[in-house]
């Protein structure tokens, strides 16, 4: 049986969503190739295939022949992925500046052609001027739409780009002819018009546009990067090896403890706050922090089997996927072009040959301008992003940091609310909420102890006790691990551990109700219970009830013990928990809830969340958690407050309905203008008023997104 594999590939030169298609419709078409998407957003091509059939030289080879470029490695080794994304990062980066600073340039001369030539009276020399500082602007700083149009009239396709070099072009060229033969084309004696300042203004606004649609776009490899890091250099270890894993040394494998204890910072998997305590039979993984003790591990898996590895692929391939809104640009896009270039093509040979008044070649070459001008898909370009910028500018405000066009578009549809527990719901560090004493005057005894230990919880414990006694001298202190902590005081031994040496009602109840119990107990008796917990946050309540009434269905999910879980839950109000899961298992419910047609949304503070996060509909991190969570996710709640969810999930249905409205005006605009431009209404429309209608559709988009930020 064929093996088939799934592999994703960073794609140079995509431009936009027609550029999509193109790169899509060439993979899919190559042998072998079971499915493709290619992502805009993450200029990324994931790509499912037979080896067997295609290899990724030869994908590379038909990407190249449509005129763009697929990074693969030279030896076709999948492993080799990792070095691809680095070297895509490398080229962003440097395209990304280019863009930047092509587009300042391009707003300055643009500007500048504009006063000279709307502000000032004829002087001269001003043809000239405005000649050579449009040139600059639409050769120099636009070069890259002429390169990508070039590419694709060889291979016989069109793409934005396309008509964004035709319309400067040709408006720059005509501005040429009737500079150097101003009586031509004028009338009543007066020099023709100039029309330097729309190819310099097309040109800068396109720019602008190209550099909000990177500024959403960059990064998107960031948290794949951050994850990279994590994975400790390679190890030589294969499975059934003993290795050893000093104090402050990351766990380079999944394995099982044979020899020592120590405390291992498992928030890469449980996101708990509190490091595990680990023994001979506990299981370690990859990526981990051993913070104190000697462990000897058995290896049981290493590289790509690890869990952690496990967690880095499900990243790559939730951002590698498609964008809904996306599908949506890539089919206008593929019509929108061909259309346009078709209608100026029809338009010219009527008025050049068939118009039976006002017609011949200058007429012709007005109106063929005018309809590629007017046509010039500014609106179009601007719609989406000056919305996001906008909406995102809002919702910084409020502290709450967005990402992209998806989290807005995607959020106030969700019907679904998945919610990690530690950090997310809690506060994320245990306290001591409740105590009871049998014998106050051991209290000096307890706190020399837990000032003693490095146990996680003994923080806790000596808070709750620190300004009302002082401690006491002990002796014979030890961990056990897997115990807890002992001392002996003036002949007497006493130990602080999980397990009471008699039976005790308190204790037990507070553990039946979900509370961390520990027992502080001489040889005989129990001296002390505590009841430890991870309290939650003072909105956490609120906000649950608020995102209920707005119909929103709500899950928590951990890695805690199912007790622990259902008294968090019980307290924030949320009837649905799962409790014990790993980070897959998390990504795998939320796509369960997806499989039943929920738009659902991922709220998770921590490495482990990650995974999740990615595959959500919306992923939101908790601002005061793992970075790798914020890198990941498409939102990012600064102050780590639930109520700000509701916040934006409001400011979402408002934004969207902007886009929307910016949108439709983009399209209303073309289906109206278009005709206007090519005479069907009588109507000879100068190449100049084209260009102000072009401007003027971007400015009304551009001032509609921005009350947004009101």
């Amino acid at each position: 049986m064929a093996k088939i594999v799934t592999r994703n590939f960073p794609v140079v030169g995509l431009g936009c969503a027609a550029c999509v298609a193109r790169v899509e419709n060439v993979l899919k078409n190559q042998k072998g190739v079971k499915s493709c998407s290619v992502s805009l957003a993450a200029n990324s091509a994931q790509v499912e295939y037979d080896p067997a059939e295609v290899k990724a030289s030869g994908l590379k080879k038909a990407v190249q022949d449509a005129g763009y470029d697929l990074l693969v490695a030279d030896d076709d080794d999948d492993d080799s992925d990792d070095s691809l994304e680095e070297e895509a990062e490398k080229l962003r980066r440097k395209e990304y500046s280019a863009l930047r600073t092509d587009m300042v340039l391009a707003i300055v001369l643009a500007a500048a052609v504009m006063i000279i030539q709307m502000g000032f009276k004829p002087f001269r020399g001003r043809g000239i001027l405005l000649l050579a500082l449009a040139a600059v602007v639409v050769f120099w700083c636009g070069r890259r739409f002429h390169k990508a149009a070039l590419t694709q009239i060889k291979h016989l396709k069109g793409n934005m780009d396309t008509l964004v070099s035709l319309s400067t072009i040709i408006s720059f060229l005509f501005s040429c002819f009737n500079l150097i033969f101003p009586s031509v084309m004028g009338a009543d004696g007066a020099p023709a018009p100039l029309y330097f300042d729309s190819a310099a203004m097309i040109t800068a606004f396109i720019l602008i546009g190209r550099v909000l649609e990177e500024r959403a776009k960059y990064g998107t490899t960031d948290s794949i990067r951050r994850l990279m890091e994590l994975r400790p250099r390679k190890d030589r270890s294969a499975p059934g090896d003993i290795i050893k894993i000093k104090p402050g040394a990351r766990v380079p494998v999944d394995g099982t403890v044979v020899e020592g204890s120590s405390f291992v910072d498992e928030s890469l998997l449980t996101g708990e706050a509190v490091p595990a305590e680990k023994y001979a039979g506990c299981k370690v993984f990859t990526g981990t922090m051993n913070q104190q003790g000697l462990l000897k591990v058995k290896v049981e898996k290493t590289g790509g089997d690890t869990l952690l590895a496990g967690i880095i692929a499900a990243v790559r391939d939730a951002q590698g996927s498609k964008a809904r809104i996306q599908r949506t640009v890539d089919k206008v896009a593929v019509v929108f072009v061909p259309v346009i270039l078709g209608i100026a093509l029809v338009t010219f040979f009527y008025w050049c040959f068939f118009a039976p008044e006002g017609g011949g070649l200058g007429s012709a070459l007005l109106y063929m301008v005018s309809v590629l001008v007017i046509a010039c898909p500014c609106a179009l370009g601007l719609a989406t992003p000056t919305a996001i910028v906008a909406g995102i500018g809002n919702a910084a405000d409020k502290g709450i940091l967005v990402k992209d066009a998806d989290a807005l578009q995607a959020a106030y549809r969700i019907k679904a609310l998945v919610l990690d527990k530690t950090g997310t719901l809690t506060e994320g560090r245990p306290v001591v909420v409740q105590s009871e004493w049998y014998a106050e005057g051991a209290k000096g005894i307890l706190l020399a102890m837990e000032q003693a230990s490095e146990h996680p919880l003994a923080s806790a414990m000596a808070e709750s006790m620190e300004g009302d006694v002082k401690p006491r001298e002990i002796s014979d202190f030890a961990a056990v691990p897997g115990v807890g902590i002992e001392a002996s005081c003036l002949g007497t031994r006493y130990t602080v551990s999980k397990t009471a040496v008699e039976q005790c009602e308190t204790g037990e109840k507070w553990a039946a109700e979900g509370y961390t119990v520990s027992y502080f107990c001489d040889e005989e008796n129990v001296l002390a219970v505590f009841a430890i917990a991870d309290g939650l946050k003072e909105t956490t309540a609120a906000a649950v009830s608020e995102l209920k009434d707005m119909g929103i269905g709500l899950t928590m999910l951990t890695g805690d013990n199912s007790a622990a879980a259902a008294f968090t839950a019980s307290r924030a109000g949320i009837e649905t928990v799962r409790a014990g899961v790993l980070p897959l298992e998390k990504a795998e419910y939320v796509k369960e809830l997806q499989k039943q047609g929920k738009r659902v949304a991922m709220v998770g503070d921590g490495i482990n969340d990650s995974a999740a996060l990615a595959v959500a509909d919306v992923g939101i991190a908790m601002g005061r958690g793992s970075d790798i969570a914020m890198d990941t996710a498409m939102v990012t709640i600064v102050s780590s407050d639930l109520k700000k969810v509701p916040e934006l999930l409001r400011l979402s249905k408002r934004t969207s309905r902007i886009i929307a409205e910016n949108l439709f005006w983009a399209f209303i605009y073309n289906v109206l203008a278009i005709p206007l431009a090519a005479g069907v209404f009588g109507v000879r429309l100068n190449p100049m008023i084209a260009a102000a209608c072009m401007a003027a559709s971007s400015v009304c988009v551009v001032c509609n997104s921005l009350r947004l930020k009101k």
